[in-house]
């Protein structure tokens, strides 16, 4: 063996372990056909695009290609009520998806459920599984997490879809490698990264391996924000102008111990005084978006954090839906697909409990009655309706009291920060996948001969 035949044994790659396929889908487009036939070439990976790019199609394709190969069921699992928003895709698509709330619902081919009801299935029947909006997998040690990993372990053909990570967040690209059995998570940090100081909970990348790393992410993940990212060019995939509005009610928390009364109200400094802040200024915050709310034609999706505020937002806006996390499932989603048809003018609730996975580009307004410190939460629950396919404007409020200080600039910072981060994630991998997404493309032109060949006499040899 040669030295270079050596060092190519110790590179670290990711074998496929899916099937060719050529059919394509009419009703998606070139890009979405080609990136599904990487993922069935793969068998175990990742779809990692922007809000609006068409996962669902994609999922649903790659679904559909996976029972028809094997001859056995898939699941895609999703967040609330996402199910019925899956089954219309599906419509469209001419793939037939089967709404299952348990086992015994199940037929031989595509089915969809929500997360909280996976306890009533057998995964063991399934030859492929989808998980939608996949970034449920970050938490290692979370319940669901764990439970996904261990149901799912020996299942052949696996799919992951959620926005793109932050290239920064190691932990999320680890738990989607162990899930889809590409490495384990400890394995990952052991290979390309080190501790970050004496801090055992930061890891960064080894100087060395980030070629590396990210090559061996572009194995796995398909990460893309735009088709344009990767080479496609595609009309319809530009975003519309997203106007964020910080609308600040004065706080009354102007009065000192002996009675004098401060110009303007102290700014909370640490998350206990925020929270103070936000309670005490409850009621102001919640007439403000009912203002807002109540004086706009349009659908209006309303986000809250405090269990307080979604009741008393939904008593104060005219045709409020609420959706709280106590309801029963399947009220939760008749409310979600009664605004997301039209029927209802406002939806109230919590980004943690409608802010993943939902297309509710039918709105183009929103309001944040109060914001917790995740600034992801904040992200999902914008690009509900600030997606691909928007057709407006989107006008986001958030309505804060003076004492929260001034949160729409730590927002933008915190934005550009996940724009950057996104954009090298991108820039890293785009390379290898359009290298690996060219070799799916298929030549759809072909050459019929309609002219007879004439060989010039220069060309023939003496005895012909």
């Amino acid at each position: 063996m040669t030295y270079e035949e050596f060092l190519k044994t110790k590179a670290i790659t990711v074998e496929p372990c899916g099937f060719e396929c050529d059919e394509r889908n009419p009703k998606l487009f070139d890009w979405q056909n080609d990136v599904v036939r990487w993922a069935l070439r793969k068998g175990k990976c990742a779809i990692f695009t922007g809000c609006g790019s068409g996962k669902t199609r994609m999922q649903l394709q790659w679904a559909q290609k996976v029972h028809e190969h094997t001859g056995k069921p898939v699941l895609i699992l999703c967040p609330l009520a996402v199910a019925y928003q899956t089954k219309r895709e599906g419509e469209a698509c001419d793939i037939p998806v089967t709404v299952a709330r348990n086992q015994s619902q199940c037929v031989n081919g595509i089915n969809v459920t929500n997360y909280e009801m996976l306890g009533h299935f057998e995964p063991s029947k399934f030859a492929g599984i989808v998980l939608d909006e996949s970034s449920i997998l970050k938490q290692k040690m979370g319940k669901t997490s764990l439970n996904l990993r261990e149901v799912f372990a020996s299942t052949p053909y696996k799919l992951c879809c959620t926005a793109t990570p932050a290239p920064n967040d190691f932990m999320e690209l680890g738990t989607h490698a162990e899930f889809l059995g590409v490495m384990k998570q400890t394995e990952m940090l052991a290979t390309f990264f080190v501790h970050d100081g004496g801090e055992t909970q930061k890891w960064r990348l080894k100087g060395h391996a980030e070629k590396k790393f990210f090559e061996w992410v572009a194995g796995w993940a398909c990460c893309f924000e735009r088709p344009q990212d990767i080479g496609y060019v595609e009309d319809g995939y530009d975003l519309p102008p997203l106007r964020v509005q910080e609308v600040s009610v004065e706080s009354r928390d102007t009065v000192l111990e002996d009675g004098q009364t401060m110009l303007f109200a102290p700014v909370g400094s640490t998350l206990l005084e925020r929270r103070s802040a936000r309670k005490n200024s409850l009621s102001d915050r919640v007439a403000k978006a009912a203002e807002i709310a109540n004086g706009s034609d349009d659908q209006v999706l309303v986000w809250c954090d405090l269990n307080a505020e979604s009741k008393a937002l939904a008593q104060a806006i005219d045709g409020a839906v609420e959706v709280e996390g106590s309801m029963p499932l399947e009220e939760k989603e008749a409310g979600i697909i009664s605004f997301l048809r039209g029927e209802s003018k406002c939806l109230v609730s919590k980004a943690s409990i409608c802010g993943w996975g939902l297309n509710a580009q039918n709105c183009h307004k929103m309001i944040f009655v109060g914001l917790s410190d995740s600034f992801e939460a904040y992200f999902q629950a914008v690009r509900r309706c600030w997606r691909f396919g928007q057709e407006y404007p989107v006008d986001v409020y958030i309505v804060i009291s003076d004492a929260e200080g001034n949160v729409k600039k730590n927002i933008e910072r915190k934005q550009a920060d996940a724009e950057r981060m996104v954009k090298e994630l991108v820039d890293q991998t785009k390379e290898r996948l359009k290298s690996d997404l060219q070799s799916t493309k298929r030549d759809v032109d072909e050459y019929i001969a309609l002219e007879e060949m004439v060989i010039p006499d220069w060309l023939k040899s003496e005895g012909a």
